[in-house]
C-alpha cells in the first residue's frame, strides 16, 4: 500500500462520522458481541463528553478527531483535542510549559492525543485490523503535520499502550513512562484466595478494614445494566461534586454527560452505592472492559472509617473476581493502594516537541525520570503486601 493515497481528515465533531465506522477501529472486538477492550474510545464513550459539554467551547479540550481513509474507507482514527491547558490528562507536562514560557515561547494551545480526563490505558492509534503499520504512521504524521501546519508547541500521547510507545519511538517520537498501580488476579477464585497470597499481618489489616468499613450502618450495593435507575445517577452526582471541588476546584464532567452514560452505557458500568436507610451516602463509578476493571469516580456525603477503601478497592477486587477480569485499574497516583494489593505498573505516553533546542532537553529529561521510575516500580513492588515468593512470581 502506497502511504501517499492515504486521505487524513480532520473532524470537529464525532457526529460526522457513523459509529460502526469509528469503532470498527476502536473496538472491532465487540463486532462479535464481546465487550470493548476499552471502554473510553469507543463512539458512545467520547460522544457523551462531547454531546455533554464535558469538551468543546470554553473546556479548554476542543475536539480535532484525526481519521485516515483509503478508498473512503475509515481505516484509521484517534481521540484528538486542542488544548488550552493542562488540566485533566494526569500524565503531568506543567514543568515544561512552565520552562518553555520562561524562555519566551507559548506553550499553549497544544495537541493532546487521549481520552479526556481519563487515565486509563489503551489504544491511542485506533487501527481497523489488517492495516495497523499503515494506520499508525498515518495517524503519527497527521498530527504532527497539523500541530505544526499550526505553529503548536507540541504534541502529546497519554495512557497509550507499551506497544503503541515502542512503534512512536520508531516513528521519531520521545517516549515516556510514568506509573500507577493496578491489581492483578491471579486466577483468584474469591477474595479470600487473593487474602491467601498476602502477608499475615497484611491480611489481618485488610479483613479489619473490610469489616470497620462494613458496619457503617448500611448494605453496599452494586448496580449495572438495566439495574442503574435515574436515582442512582442522582446521588452519585452529588458525590462527584463533593470530589471534584475539593480536587480540582471545579468537576470536570457536566450532570449531562452521566444522563447520557445511563442512555448509552449502563452495560458498561459498575456503579457500587453504600446505602443506609435507602439512602446513598457513597459510591464509586468503575468501568468494564474486556479484561479490565477501570475504577474512575468516588465521592461521599458522609465520612465512615475505611468506606473508601471499601468502595474503591475492595469491591472492585470482588467484582473483577467474580467477572473473571484479570486486573483492576483503580486510577492515577495513590501509594495507598499498595497496602491493599495494587502493585506498581508502568504507564506509557508519547511527545513531539516542535522546537528543536526544548526538544533535546525533555529527551534528556526523560531518560532520568525513566530511570527514576524504574527504581521507584521496583522500591514499592517489594514493599507490597504480598508474601515474598508472591512478589518474586509476578516479578
Amino acid at each position: 500500500m502506497d502511504q501517499a493515497q492515504i486521505e487524513i481528515r480532520v473532524l470537529g465533531a464525532l457526529s460526522q462520522i457513523a459509529a460502526s465506522d469509528w469503532d470498527a477501529c476502536a473496538c472491532p472486538e465487540a463486532a462479535v458481541g464481546g465487550r470493548p477492550n476499552d471502554p473510553f474510545t469507543t463512539h458512545r464513550f467520547l460522544s457523551a463528553l462531547e454531546d455533554s459539554g464535558s469538551v468543546g467551547p470554553g473546556t479548554g479540550w476542543q475536539p480535532q478527531y484525526l481519521t485516515c481513509y483509503l478508498d473512503d474507507q475509515l481505516i484509521a482514527c484517534a481521540p484528538l483535542y486542542a488544548k488550552g491547558h493542562s488540566q485533566g490528562e494526569y500524565i503531568f507536562d506543567h514543568s515544561w510549559a512552565h520552562a518553555y514560557e520562561q524562555a519566551g515561547g507559548r506553550y499553549y494551545p497544544k495537541l493532546q492525543m487521549a481520552v479526556p480526563f481519563t487515565p486509563a490505558t489503551g489504544r491511542r492509534f485506533l487501527v481497523r485490523p489488517g492495516y495497523e503499520a499503515h494506520g499508525i504512521s498515518a495517524l503519527t504524521q497527521g498530527a504532527v503535520q497539523l500541530a505544526s501546519d499550526h505553529r503548536l508547541s507540541s504534541l502529546h500521547v497519554t495512557f497509550c499502550t507499551e506497544a503503541e510507545a515502542q512503534i512512536g519511538q520508531e516513528l521519531g517520537l520521545l517516549a515516556r513512562c510514568t506509573q500507577q498501580f493496578h491489581w492483578l488476579n491471579e486466577g483468584y477464585e474469591s477474595f479470600d484466595d487473593f487474602l491467601a497470597a498476602l502477608a499475615s499481618r497484611k491480611r489481618k489489616t485488610i479483613r479489619k478494614e473490610r469489616a470497620q468499613a462494613q458496619g457503617f450502618g448500611g448494605s453496599i450495593e452494586t448496580y449495572t445494566g438495566a439495574d442503574l435507575q435515574p436515582q442512582h445517577w442522582d446521588a452519585f452526582w452529588d458525590f462527584y461534586q463533593d470530589t471534584g471541588s475539593r480536587k480540582w476546584g471545579s468537576p470536570y464532567l457536566t450532570r449531562a454527560f452521566f444522563d447520557i452514560l445511563h442512555e448509552t452505557m449502563a452495560d458498561d458500568i459498575a456503579l457500587v452505592l453504600a446505602e443506609r436507610d435507602g439512602q446513598p451516602v457513597a459510591g464509586a463509578l468503575n468501568f468494564i472492559g474486556a479484561q479490565t476493571l477501570y475504577g474512575r469516580y468516588w465521592g461521599c456525603i458522609e465520612h465512615h472509617p475505611c468506606l473508601h477503601f471499601e468502595l474503591c478497592y475492595y469491591q472492585a477486587i470482588d467484582l473483577a473476581i467474580e467477572m473473571g477480569l484479570a486486573r483492576v485499574e483503580a486510577g492515577a497516583q495513590g501509594e495507598h493502594k499498595l497496602a491493599r494489593g495494587y502493585l506498581p505498573a508502568e504507564t506509557h505516553s508519547l511527545h513531539w516537541i516542535a522546537d528543536a533546542g526544548f526538544r533535546r532537553a525533555v529527551a534528556d529529561y526523560l531518560v532520568a525520570e525513566r530511570r527514576a521510575v524504574g527504581e521507584e516500580i521496583e522500591i514499592l513492588t517489594s514493599y507490597g503486601p504480598f508474601r515474598k515468593a508472591q512478589v518474586e512470581e509476578t516479578e
